[in-house]
């Protein structure tokens, strides 16, 4: 792989990632909850420390030991599958997880501005109990035109008495088939709606709205849904609705998220490892319970803690019932060490300690012109 960051650029544009992009980046799927051996202290294969998938503990060492040594550089060992390589590659090699369901990312619909809600037009509580799995929303309302619409809201009861109402191969028809009827529950869809909207269609509708609409109220929802929606019209080659949703989910170098060994055979872990294996494990239920066929209820279930997993990795202290400790402390999500003055950017990007740094009183006298300020002299000397 490849992956040489060029020296000089123009620009760095911030876009939503495909799920081709966040394969393209990986180095393997993890699939297994297990971080390392207890007994061996070993990291598990396919597990969130995998060697295989990022790179080995030691410096040119492979996971059996069949090669150590620099001169075994770049060979990829034919027993365990590890590149000999340095460890610091452990820094920046991510993997990623496949999701046995599409899964909303929070983000985008428990911020202000709701952007999936102003792309569909959907109301956020709304939007809340189909990504939650209580209600069906209507993707292709099909031979039932005159009775639904597309993106109205059903309970289960009149989910199942449509169902009961319609021809009796309507279902058997692709889902392509104008004709055919559609409902889903979850973040599948939302996906489904999100890749048939048409952006250029749905921003003339949002200004004819917004200049001809008499009520205020009506006028500046529809503005607030142009803005999202122009967004993503002059953006669309690197950012598409659909993306919101994610199929697959990238898992971040093992060494940004270390299990470090405390005395007495215990560990302490980054919160991340934690979050990551409620993932893992959900998921993981989820595709064997699908396998068995098991009732609809029950996947129906699974699902929504799935959705609630994901949510709790990207942002748990936006959920309402957010994933504690045993201490009752809330866990570490990727947001939270982002964000705010203890986070990544301002703490360690913007907050680096330097040479020759000081703060002081900025102070005014009669003498300095209004573009001014004076310095105390030993500062001045200084700098």
């Amino acid at each position: 792989k490849d992956n040489k960051i060029k020296s000089n650029f123009s620009k760095i544009t911030i876009g939503l990632a495909s799920p081709e992009q966040i394969l393209e980046s990986s180095y393997g799927e993890v699939l297994k909850p297990e971080t390392i051996n207890y007994r061996t202290y070993k990291p598990e294969r396919d597990g969130l420390f995998c060697e295989r998938i990022f790179g080995p503990v030691k410096d040119y060492e492979c996971h059996c030991g069949k090669y150590k040594r620099i001169r075994y550089k770049g060979i990829v060992c034919d027993r365990c599958g590890v590149e000999v390589t340095e460890k610091k590659v452990r820094r920046e090699r991510t993997g990623h997880i496949h999701l046995v369901v599409p899964v909303a990312h929070i983000w985008y619909f428990r911020s202000l501005p709701n952007k999936i809600g102003y792309l569909l037009g959907i109301a956020t509580k709304k939007l809340d109990s189909i990504i939650y799995y209580e209600r069906y929303v209507v993707v292709q309302p099909g031979v039932l035109e005159d009775k639904v619409a597309e993106r109205d809201l059903l309970t289960e009861e009149e989910y199942l008495e449509l169902l009961e109402g319609l021809p009796k191969d309507n279902q058997l028809l692709e889902d392509t088939d104008p004709n055919k009827f559609i409902a889903k529950m979850g973040a599948e869809a939302i996906l489904d709606l999100l890749e048939r909207i048409n952006l250029d269609k749905l921003a003339n509708q949002l200004r004819n709205r917004a200049s001809t609409d008499t009520s205020q109220q009506r006028k500046n929802e529809a503005l607030k849904q142009l803005q999202v929606v122009e967004a993503f019209r002059s953006s669309r080659n690197i950012n598409k609705p659909e993306w919101m949703i994610m199929k697959v989910i990238p898992v971040i170098p093992p060494d940004l998220r270390p299990l470090v060994p405390l005395d007495g055979g215990r560990f302490a872990t980054s919160d991340l490892n934690d979050l990551y294996r409620r993932v893992i494990i959900r998921n993981n239920r989820l595709k064997r319970l699908m396998d068995i066929k098991a009732p609809d209820v029950i996947l129906r279930n699974e699902k929504r803690m799935l959705q609630e997993a994901v949510d709790s990795l990207f942002d748990n202290s936006r959920k309402s019932s957010a994933i504690k400790t045993e201490s009752n402390r809330p866990l570490k999500s990727l947001s939270d060490s982002l964000k705010g003055k203890q986070g990544r950017f301002r703490q360690n990007l913007l907050g680096k300690r330097v040479d020759y740094s000081a703060r002081s009183v900025i102070v005014v006298g009669p003498e300095l012109k209004m573009n001014e300020c004076g310095l105390p002299k030993d500062m001045a000397a200084e700098l």
